[in-house]
C-alpha cells in the first residue's frame, strides 16, 4: 500500500474526528452540559442504564466527580436514578425522557440524512467494509486510550 494512500487516509480520518468533536461540542452546547456530561448521556442512551461506578470506569473518572455530574444532569432533567434492581445498595442511572428527546432531537436529522447519503452513495459491500475498518480502528484507538491513561499526569496535575 502506497505511502500516500495511508498519509490521505489518515488526514481524513482527522477530518472526520474534528467534525464528530464540533458536532459534539455544538450538542453539550445546547443541551446545556459539558463535554464529558454529553459523553455520559451517550454512553446512557446506547446501554440504556448503567450503575455510577460503571459510569466512573467508563468515562475514567471518581466516583465522587460522577456523584456531582449525576446531580448535575438529574436537576436538568436528562437523567434519573433508581434502585438497582437485583442489589438494594446499588443505583441504576437512566437517561429520562426529556433527556432522550433533547439529545435525539439533536441527532437524528445527522443520522437520518447521513444513512440517506451513505446508502445511495455505497454498496453493502463496501459498507461491511467500511464498518470492518471503523472497528478496526476503535480498536486500535482504544488500545491507546488505555496506553495514555497508564501514564502518570505531569507534576502538579491531579492523578483521576
Amino acid at each position: 500500500m502506497s505511502d500516500d494512500v495511508l498519509a490521505e487516509l489518515g488526514q481524513a480520518t482527522q477530518a472526520y474526528q474534528a467534525a464528530v468533536e464540533d458536532f459534539d461540542r455544538e450538542a453539550a452546547r445546547l443541551l446545556g452540559v459539558n463535554g464529558t456530561d454529553q459523553r455520559c448521556l451517550e454512553l446512557l442512551i446506547t446501554a440504556g442504564e448503567l450503575t455510577p461506578r460503571e459510569l466512573a470506569r467508563q468515562l475514567n473518572l471518581t466516583t465522587g466527580s460522577v456523584t456531582v455530574m449525576l446531580d448535575r444532569l438529574e436537576k436538568l432533567d436528562l437523567l434519573a436514578r433508581a434502585p438497582h434492581p437485583t442489589d438494594r445498595r446499588k443505583v441504576t442511572v437512566r437517561v429520562t425522557e426529556c433527556g432522550a428527546r433533547r439529545a435525539l432531537d439533536l441527532m437524528t436529522p445527522l443520522i437520518e440524512e447521513g444513512g440517506r447519503e451513505v446508502a445511495a452513495k455505497y454498496s453493502a459491500e463496501q459498507l461491511a467494509l467500511v464498518v470492518d475498518f471503523l472497528r478496526t480502528v476503535t480498536d486500535i484507538q482504544r488500545r491507546h486510550v488505555d496506553r495514555l491513561r497508564d501514564q502518570p499526569s505531569p507534576p502538579g496535575r491531579k492523578q483521576r
